[in-house]
């Protein structure tokens, strides 16, 4: 095998580093003259998405069809994740509630439109949690993939799995082997997805400098002196989950060295940095769970699986951005209506695809159902480019930090399903 071109053995970690010191740096050379350089990132980003949902089909597919997963790792998966939502969403209530960012942001004075408010209150709609919930349920198995509906996704691919896994034990009872046909495809179909990625991993370094420099040649750094309460609010809230929080989880819980987690996780961090995107990140996450020795059961059930329930970034983001747009405007929300907005975050997040800005499109949701107005939301977009980055860290390291607990919580009867007896004796 040819050993690879000297650039290509720079770690990922330094080459995504550099594209963000040189976008900003053409970023605010060209300025506006950078903006068709967004195109090129998006296309780059757009095919790390198209490749992540047929990889995350297979991906609990091949889990399902090599190991035995237990109602048990996957009820201990829900747990965690809930346990973090909450932590997630308090964080983010009690620093808007203490340190009142929107205090120092009067939206109502710069805009002054006090009856746009009020008719906004008059005519918001609340989310039917119902129909929400029903909306992910799948009716057709083509449209998922052309929507990018990754919990859809998830539902197909955890039906089908355990549809598949209840034949092969069937046949294997029988002695009949006609499933390893089905089973060698969806293996093979896994790899080439893969490989594909891999391919495509190589090109992330550009499309993080293409996006960094678009969004500094556009909205340069002036905007963020304007915003700073709250850029340093959210940043703030964030740096705890994942230095707090989450370092908590690794040594009280997982028992693991803080250095044995982030020098294996830091590929991922940083990609998910460049990207701002958890899904995007899946192929590296997967890596870098394999580097810390987790197990491809525990690895898939979180990262995969359990994707839409990590999203702490995006719930903590939207716990404090509603109370910083409540207090730009003068008004202060109830407990009650709080935790009415904690409850939409909870809804409106189970359904993000990890794709960039997810956040920041399920916040207009949010603000509807606790009948704030929408109208800032333009100015709020300006300092998104780095926030959201910030909030896919958060979630990819919660994807990282959840499957290292299952893996702590693994019982002596899951070690003997991973691998599968045939699989090993083949």
């Amino acid at each position: 095998m040819s050993e690879l071109p000297r650039s290509l053995r720079i770690p990922l970690v330094a080459r995504i580093l550099l594209a963000m010191v040189l976008g900003a740096i053409v970023g605010l050379w060209l300025g506006k003259d950078a903006a068709p350089l967004g195109v090129v990132g998006r296309v780059i980003i757009d095919m790390v998405k198209a490749l992540a949902a047929p990889l995350l089909l297979f991906a609990i597919l091949d889990a399902f069809l090599r190991t035995r997963v237990r109602a048990r790792s996957g009820a201990i998966m829900v747990a965690i994740s809930l346990i973090n939502a909450v932590i997630a969403i308090v964080v983010g209530l009690t620093l808007s509630n203490v340190l009142r960012p929107g205090d120092r942001f009067s939206a109502m004075s710069r805009t002054g439109d006090a009856k746009a408010l009020k008719d906004f209150q008059d005519h918001a709609q609340k989310i039917d949690f119902l129909r929400e919930l029903v909306g992910y349920l799948p009716t057709n198995v083509v449209r998922p993939f052309v929507d990018n509906a990754i919990i859809t996704i998830i539902i197909l691919a955890v039906l089908g799995g355990a549809a598949l896994r209840r034949v092969k034990t069937e046949q294997q009872r029988r002695g009949e082997r006609d499933y390893e046909a089905v089973e060698s495809f969806i293996i093979t179909a896994f790899r080439a997805v893969e490989v594909m990625l891999g391919w495509v991993i190589v090109l992330i370094p550009l499309a993080v400098f293409a996006a960094v420099a678009t969004s500094i040649g556009t909205y340069g750094f002036g905007v963020i002196r304007g915003l700073a309460a709250y850029v340093g609010v959210a940043v703030l809230g964030l740096a705890i989950q994942v230095l707090v929080v989450y370092q908590l989880w690794i040594v009280l819980v997982a028992r693991m060295p803080l250095r044995t987690f982030w020098s294996g996780a830091k590929d991922a961090v940083v990609y998910a940095m460049g990207a701002a995107s958890s899904m995007a990140t899946l192929p590296v996450t997967l890596k870098c769970l394999a580097r810390l020795k987790v197990s491809p059961q525990s690895a898939r059930l979180a990262a995969c699986v359990g994707t839409n329930l990590n999203n702490d970034g995006i719930l903590l983001y939207e716990a404090m951005a509603v109370l910083f747009v409540a207090q730009a405007y003068g008004m202060n929300l109830s407990l009650s209506e709080q935790l009415v907005a904690a409850a939409a975050c909870m809804i409106a997040g189970i359904g993000i695809s990890g794709v960039p800005d997810a956040g920041f499109i399920s916040l207009t949701i949010v603000l509807a159902t606790v009948k704030l107005p929408v109208t800032i939301l333009p100015v709020l977009l300006t300092v998104d480019w780095l926030l959201g980055r910030c909030r896919a860290v958060t979630n990819v390291t919660s994807d990282m930090v959840v499957a290292v607990l299952l893996d702590r919580f693994r019982s002596v009867e899951d070690d003997e399903d991973i691998p599968d007896p045939e699989l090993v004796a083949s």
